[in-house]
């Protein structure tokens, strides 16, 4: 009798176990870094706590990076169905969303556009331009650089002169290098940097203010001009009818966790930022600071040229202008550069 309730016991408790688990969602996703990247640590580190906290409801089951699929090729992949989710910079799917310039051009943090609605507009366009739920934008507050190998030349007026430079380019700043600066840039992904700086291909690049130890970059890139501009665009970005096909509690858990991590990563990169100017400076990286209007001037124009390059993109588009104020008003707070 007791060996038959222990049996009945025994067997529920496997049929209960056998149910959760057939409940749970498991979804695939890649990153367009290496996984060495401080940014790639930051989407591992947003992957760990969805899955400690949807055990049970939904997992992230991440297949890799650039090597799994191609950075470029990862927005196409996630928006096609072929992987579920992609953690990358809005940048490298600019053709499909040119809105994205309005994150590029940002002086706010991810935590002030979750409040004033600019995440969830971003949310919109991306649902109805691509096909894909827009999760989050991680690890923003982190601005960019231009690192050069030599000093770098200034005119009369304190300008920075780019003449003779062997400018590294991308999508995310060649507007203001070229526009702006007059630069002949050569465009080449983030993998083949290193290597493009130890042959001497290129002697100067921009690149956020964190990351260049993870890269070894600093290797061969000794000054960092100042001020800063720009911000990164890094989002995740979710498949739509994956996203739609999650349980509702699974959604929650996915929002929730991505939430909390803009916040935290917005903390984390700081301290991180910190850390890499220290040891930076301890390995006598200069610094070159542009004074007074020259400053002014070269901030003004990372802003203006990516705007104008947003808002001549979206003309192209169906939606045209539709959002482009509301986004400059959302993503840039004049009051808080001071004008």
């Amino acid at each position: 009798m007791k060996m038959t309730l222990m049996g009945g016991a025994l067997a529920s408790t496997l049929v209960l176990a056998a149910a959760a688990q057939a409940q749970e969602q498991t979804i695939t996703a890649v990153h367009a870094f290496p996984e060495t990247l401080i940014y790639t640590q930051s989407f591992l580190d947003f992957v760990e706590k969805v899955n400690a906290a949807g055990e049970g409801v939904i997992q992230i089951d991440v297949r890799g990076g650039p090597e799994a699929i191609g950075m470029f090729q990862q927005p196409d992949a996630v928006r096609n169905g072929v992987v579920d989710m992609v953690y990358t910079p809005g940048s490298f799917y600019a053709g499909a969303l040119p809105e994205k310039d309005a994150l590029v051009a940002s002086n706010l943090t991810a935590i002030e556009t979750r409040e004033n609605g600019g995440t969830a507009l971003i949310d919109e366009i991306h649902q109805e331009k691509m096909g894909v739920k827009y999760l989050g934008w991680f690890d923003s507050g982190v601005c960019y650089n231009l690192w050069t190998r030599d000093a770098p030349t200034l005119d009369e007026g304190g300008n920075l002169d780019v003449s003779g430079l062997k400018l590294r380019g991308n999508a995310v700043y060649n507007a203001f290098f070229t526009d702006y600066l007059g630069a002949q840039v050569i465009d080449l992904p983030t993998t083949d940097v290193y290597s493009a700086l130890e042959r001497g291909v290129v002697d100067a690049t921009g690149w956020t203010q964190i990351g260049l130890i993870d890269l070894k970059w600093n290797e061969f890139l000794n000054y960092r001009i100042e001020p800063c501009f720009f911000s990164t665009d890094l989002g995740v970005i979710v498949n739509l009818e994956t996203w739609e096909g999650l349980s509702d509690e699974a959604k929650t858990i996915l929002q929730d966790q991505a939430i909390a991590h803009e916040a935290a990563s917005v903390e984390a990169l700081k301290a991180k930022r910190d850390a890499d100017f220290a040891a930076l400076d301890e390995q006598g990286m200069q610094v070159v600071e542009l004074e007074g209007q020259a400053r002014a001037d070269y901030l003004a124009a990372a802003r203006e040229k990516t705007w104008a390059r947003m808002e001549e993109q979206m003309q192209q588009h169906p939606m045209g202008l539709e959002n482009y104020d509301t986004l400059i008003g959302l993503f840039y707070d004049l009051e808080k550069a001071g004008e």
